[in-house]
């Protein structure tokens, strides 16, 4: 699947942005036949990258070195954002269940999160792993609206909430004022977390932005307003490379923001995009969840130290 790819590319908006790759760099198409993909998260020790294909109730796994996908896990609860923790486990979000689950290096799956003040969470959507081991994750109801991702259920919890585990299992909710929390990733310090809302896909004039938040020495977020405004479609997930540049997907491919919130271009890819991911040995290497192929660059950027 090497070659060019009709309607994939780079588009240079600010200087900034040639900076991030070499001039013969590729857009490669690595798999396609899913429904919809989500939750890349790479896993150095095996040279390979977990993702999800949510209608299709699948994990999917791209082995590097043989270049072939194979099934990871089926039933997978309608998985949907995937990461990696500091000891090198799988922290999934699922649908289907409504939780947040860590397998462990036997494979066995424990539960993280299910509920919160005593009620059902609405689906988890999306996950980070703070380095001191806590658990950041966001739960939007788009698990529970039909049955295409899950199963249609009432909202049980009074919105849709941002929340933290802490290493003892106690969870909070850390921010409350979302429509449709999506993707979120900590800065390269871990000072700043930036979390996506995409309430813009059922409310009409609804967000479409990406929000930015400082992260107190207590866990504890203080509101820094909107960080940028989606140009195509709706911001879901994304992740911060070690330059604290936001590579974020879109309707037309991923969108790079330096840290001072320019948009300074785009990778280009010919449908919508879920999700992205670094990786590679060298963590130079992004992975690109399109609606229904996996897709991966070489850039000069790496990725942060945590997924």
């Amino acid at each position: 699947m090497f070659g060019e790819i009709e309607g994939a590319g780079f588009e240079i908006l600010d200087p900034r942005f040639s900076a991030c790759f070499v001039g013969h760099a590729r857009i490669e198409r690595l798999w396609t036949g899913g429904r919809w993909l989500e939750g890349p998260a790479w896993f150095p020790a095996g040279r390979y990258l977990v993702f999800s294909d949510i209608p299709n109730n699948r994990m999917l796994r791209y082995d590097e070195a043989s270049g072939q996908v194979s099934e990871f896990r089926t039933p997978s609860n309608n998985s949907n954002g995937n990461t990696v923790d500091a000891e090198g486990r799988l922290v999934s979000c699922e649908h289907l269940t409504r939780r947040v689950t860590r397998t462990g290096f036997n494979g066995r799956i424990e539960v993280i999160a299910d509920r919160s003040g005593g009620k059902s969470l609405n689906s988890p959507n999306d996950v980070v792993v703070k380095s001191e081991g806590s658990i950041w994750f966001t739960d939007p109801s788009y698990g529970i609206l039909h049955d295409y991702e899950g199963d249609y259920a009432e909202q049980e919890q009074d919105g849709c909430h941002v929340y933290r585990v802490d290493p003892d299992g106690s969870i909070a909710a850390v921010a409350t004022d979302f429509e449709k929390p999506n993707g979120l990733a900590f800065s390269p310090d871990e000072r700043i977390l930036y979390i996506a809302d995409t309430g813009a896909s059922h409310l009409e004039d609804g967000p479409r932005h990406i929000r930015k938040f400082q992260v107190t020495e207590d866990n504890m977020l203080v509101d820094k307003g909107v960080f940028a405004v989606c140009t195509a479609g709706l911001f879901d997930g994304f992740r911060v490379d070690r330059s604290g540049r936001i590579w974020t997907s879109a309707a037309d491919g991923v969108h790079c923001y330096d840290p001072d919130g320019t948009l300074i271009g785009k990778i280009r890819i010919p449908e919508f995009v879920s999700n992205v991911a670094f990786g590679g040995e060298k963590r130079n290497r992004l992975f690109i969840c399109g609606t229904t192929s996996l897709y991966a660059v070489y850039l000069t950027a790496n990725g942060a130290s945590l997924p």
